[in-house]
């Protein structure tokens, strides 16, 4: 396929007020026997963080940008869309790298480029392996029974073909945070895109615990993410019963808050109608 005739990884990296815990990361990456092609740093800080982020990223020969400073998700597509590789690899701030992370992605992209594949985490003071999940019907990611073909992503650790980004096919931003990346890998799914996992390599994730500051849009999320998924890319009776009976026992147990996030989750799948519910397929030739 002439469009991937040369295979190029970007990495698309966001980060956020996190200098000393994003110079680990990066540590970890120039650490690789194989390197990506470029690596992008969107940087959402605060003021006070973007001059030693800066610095950071040209220290280790990146390409740094201004993020969005719209949250999470916008600094997503800002970071794909700056890319030029012929593929983008999504990640995080807090993540480090086993040997030969890149070696091993770059021969899987190379076996099937036009699949999206996904790669599990690990924590550093554990063994467990925490495999990419997929939407259930109550809204949260449960383990996919095909690893292979499924509608599982890993938010922060996830290689996309560019192509998707390109044609129009971006995280919905509405929300700062919150489960939206489930929404985006049903809906490359319905758009017939395989999504895979590559099991020869992980991540580590130095994951902090952080209080959810706003938890009526957390929640907002997630009951757009079980609509979207319900109404648009998996519809069934049975998935609008579940997604139904889910708000309810939500409405009873958190009351006006919950009210609030239906009606904020309905506004954002209206304004969000044409990303959501598309269905031209990708063209990949082009």
């Amino acid at each position: 396929m002439q469009l991937f005739d040369n295979i190029r990884i970007s990495v698309a990296l966001v980060t956020r007020n996190r200098p000393e815990s994003l110079e680990r990361t990066l540590t970890s990456i120039r650490d690789q026997d194989v390197q990506p092609w470029e690596v992008v740093v969107s940087d959402d800080s605060d003021e006070e963080h973007t001059e030693p982020t800066k610095q950071l990223a040209e220290r280790y020969n990146c390409k740094y940008v201004r993020g969005p400073q719209r949250g999470l998700y916008a600094n997503r597509n800002h970071a794909a869309l700056a890319c030029n590789g012929t593929h983008m690899r999504t990640m995080d701030d807090d993540h480090e790298f086993p040997p030969g992370h890149f070696a091993a992605s770059r021969n899987a992209v190379k076996r099937d480029p036009t699949s999206v594949w996904t790669i599990a985490e690990k924590r550093p003071q554990t063994s467990r392996l925490h495999r990419p999940g997929q939407l259930n019907l109550r809204g949260y990611p449960v383990t996919p029974s095909d690893h292979q073909d499924s509608r599982a992503i890993a938010d922060g650790s996830t290689i996309y073909p560019r192509r998707l980004f390109e044609d129009g096919i971006l995280f919905v931003e509405d929300f700062k945070m919150g489960p939206v990346y489930l929404e985006y890998g049903s809906r490359i799914h319905r758009l017939g895109v395989r999504i895979r996992e590559l099991r020869d390599t992980h991540v580590f994730h130095h994951l902090e615990d952080r209080e959810i500051t706003d938890a009526e849009r957390h929640l907002a999320a997630r009951f757009f993410t079980m609509m979207a998924h319900a109404l648009v890319h998996d519809p069934s009776w049975r998935a609008v019963a579940m997604m139904a009976c889910k708000m309810a026992q939500q409405v009873v147990e958190k009351r006006s808050r919950a009210v609030r996030a239906i009606r904020d989750a309905c506004t954002s799948l209206r304004s969000n109608w044409q990303v959501v519910a598309r269905k031209r397929p990708i063209e990949w030739n082009t």
